[in-house]
C-alpha cells in the first residue's frame, strides 16, 4: 500500500468541499441503468431515469434510436455510482414517437481477479455538482485535468481512477463546480476606428492584402453563444413560427453551442431579437417586411437594427482589441494557458508546454470544447477569439481587394460563408486574428459556432 502512494502520490483537494482519500480494491453489483425519453412537438424534451443501475465508475454514454427522428443528444449525471439524471442537450428533431433510450453498462468485475487502482472518496452538501480532477504536480503552474463530474448524494461518493494504474504520479482533487468562476454573460462595446486588416506572418496568402479599414462602433457578445442561450431561444422561436434545419447542440450548458448551419444561426439572431422586443436584422424580400424565420435564403439586412452576425471586418476588428500587427489578441505566441487548440510543435509562434488536443478539456469525449470564458479576455472584453469553435460571419468568403474601405459588408455571392477564429482541433495558425477560412452556410460542425453583435443605439 505504501508503495502504491508513492507511485500515484494520492491526495484529495480543497474547494469547498470536504472528503478523503485512500487506495485498496472496490468491488460492485453492476447493472445497468435505463430510461425513457419524453416528447415536446417533435423533440426530445427530457429523459425520466426509471432504473439508475448500479457501479457505475465514470457517467455512461447515452443515445437515442429510433422515433422516426434525429439529432438528440443527452448525457447522465451519477451520485454513488447510479445514474440519477439524464441532461438533454440537443432535442434534436422531427420524432414521430419517443426514441429508445440507451445508456452505456458499467464496468464488470472479472471474477475473483483484484485489479489495484486509486480509490477516492468525496463527502459534501448534497445536490454539490463536483469536478473529479488530476495533475501530475502540485503547485502554482500545475494543469489540472477533469476526469468526471458526480452529483453528490447523502452519502460518501466512492471513485476509483482505472486510469491511474498507468506510470507515474497522479495528484486528485475535488471541486465544487460552483466555485469555478463563470463569465457574466452581455455584450462589449467594440469602439469605432480604423484598424490595419489581414496580416503578412507565416506565409498565408488569405489574409492579403494588407489594407485599411474603418468600421463603425457595435456590441458584440463577450463570449461565444452557449448552449443554454441557445436552447432558450431556440425553444421560444418553435413557438413562435420558426424552424430549423439541424438545431444545435453543446457539451454543456455553459459550452458553446455548435454544429448549426450559417442559416439556422442567422434565424437564430432573428428570433433573439424578437424575443426581447427588437426589430429583427434578417428578412428575406428586398422592401424588409417579411422576417427570415424558415428554409435556406440569402437574407436582406437591417444594419441598423437587432442581432446579427458580424461581419468579416467588425469579427477581426474585435480580436484585434485595439492592437494591429500581431497574431493573436495578446501578441505573437500561443500556449495553453491562452486559448484552447490543438498544439503542434511544428509551427513555431506554438509555444504550448503541452501538445495536441488541451489536456483540461481532452477527456475521451468528443467536441473537447472548453467552458465559454475559460481563458482571458482581450482589451475589449472579449472571449475564446481564438480557438474554443469557429465563428460564423456574415461575409461570403472571397479575396480581399486592396483599397481602404468603410463597413466592408464582403462579396455580393460565393460559396461559402467566412468563418473565423479557428477551434479546439485545428492548430496555432487557423487561430490567428487575421486568419481567414470559409465554409458552406447549410453545413455544421461540432467545432464550429458564433457570437453576435447588435447596433450601437440597442445594447
Amino acid at each position: 500500500m505504501k508503495r502504491l502512494l508513492h507511485v500515484w502520490g494520492l491526495v484529495l483537494a480543497v474547494g469547498l468541499l470536504a472528503g478523503l482519500a485512500r487506495l485498496g480494491a472496490q468491488t460492485h453489483s453492476e447493472r445497468g441503468a435505463t430510461g425513457v425519453a419524453v416528447l415536446l412537438n417533435g423533440r426530445v424534451a427530457g429523459v425520466a431515469v426509471t432504473d439508475g443501475g448500479a457501479g457505475y465508475l465514470v457517467a455512461p454514454p447515452v443515445g437515442f434510436s429510433g422515433g422516426g427522428g434525429s439529432g438528440a443528444g443527452a448525457y447522465a449525471q451519477l451520485t454513488n455510482g447510479s445514474v440519477i439524471q439524464i441532461v438533454v442537450t440537443n432535442g434534436g428533431t422531427g420524432y414521430a414517437s419517443a426514441p429508445a433510450v440507451t445508456i452505456g453498462l458499467p464496468p464488470r468485475s472479472l471474477g475473483m481477479a483484484i485489479t489495484m487502482a486509486p480509490l477516492l472518496r468525496v463527502e459534501g452538501e448534497p445536490g454539490t455538482v463536483t469536478l473529479i480532477q488530476w495533475a501530475s504536480t502540485v503547485g502554482n503552474t500545475n494543469q489540472w485535468n477533469t476526469i468526471t463530474s458526480v452529483v453528490l448524494g447523502a452519502e460518501a461518493f466512492v471513485w476509483s481512477d482505472t486510469d491511474g494504474t498507468q506510470a507515474g504520479r497522479r495528484f486528485y482533487r475535488a471541486v465544487d463546480q460552483s466555485t469555478i468562476p463563470v463569465v457574466t454573460t452581455g455584450m462589449a462595446l467594440v469602439p469605432a476606428g480604423d484598424f490595419t486588416m489581414g496580416d503578412s506572418l507565416d506565409g498565408g496568402s488569405s489574409a492579403l492584402p494588407l489594407h485599411t479599414v474603418t468600421v463603425s462602433a457595435f456590441y458584440m457578445d463577450k463570449c461565444e453563444v452557449t448552449k443554454a442561450v441557445w436552447d432558450g431561444v431556440y425553444d421560444w422561436a418553435i413557438a413562435n413560427g420558426y424552424s430549423f434545419e439541424y438545431g444545435a447542440r453543446g457539451k454543456g450548458a455553459n459550452h458553446p453551442a455548435q454544429n448549426m448551419t450559417w442559416y439556422d444561426a442567422v434565424k437564430w439572431c432573428n428570433a433573439r431579437s424578437q424575443r426581447e422586443g427588437k426589430t429583427p436584422a434578417y428578412y428575406t424580400d428586398v422592401g424588409m417586411t417579411v422576417v427570415y424565420k424558415s428554409g435556406q435564403v440569402a437574407p436582406h439586412v437591417r444594419w441598423d437594427q437587432g442581432y446579427r452576425l458580424p461581419t468579416e471586418a467588425e469579427w477581426e476588428k474585435a480580436a484585434r482589441g485595439g492592437a494591429n500587427g500581431q497574431r493573436f489578441p495578446w501578441g505573437d505566441t500561443i500556449t495553453h494557458g491562452q486559448a484552447n487548440f490543438y498544439s503542434d510543435a511544428g509551427i513555431a509562434c506554438d509555444t504550448s508546454a503541452t501538445r495536441g488536443y488541451h489536456p483540461g478539456y481532452n477527456d475521451g469525449v468528443f467536441p473537447f470544447t472548453s467552458p465559454v470564458g475559460a481563458f482571458s479576455a482581450n482589451a475589449h472584453g472579449l472571449y475564446d477569439l481564438t480557438g474554443n469553435v469557429w465563428e460564423w460571419c456574415w461575409d461570403w468568403y472571397e479575396g480581399y481587394g486592396g483599397a481602404p474601405e468603410t463597413d466592408p459588408r464582403g462579396p455580393a455571392s460565393g460559396w461559402g460563408r467566412v468563418i473565423r477564429g479557428g477551434s479546439w482541433g485545428s492548430n496555432a495558425l487557423n487561430g490567428r486574428s487575421a486568419n481567414r477560412n470559409g465554409d458552406y452556410p447549410s453545413y455544421g460542425n461540432d467545432g464550429l459556432g458564433f457570437r453576435s453583435v447588435l447596433p450601437p443605439n440597442q445594447p
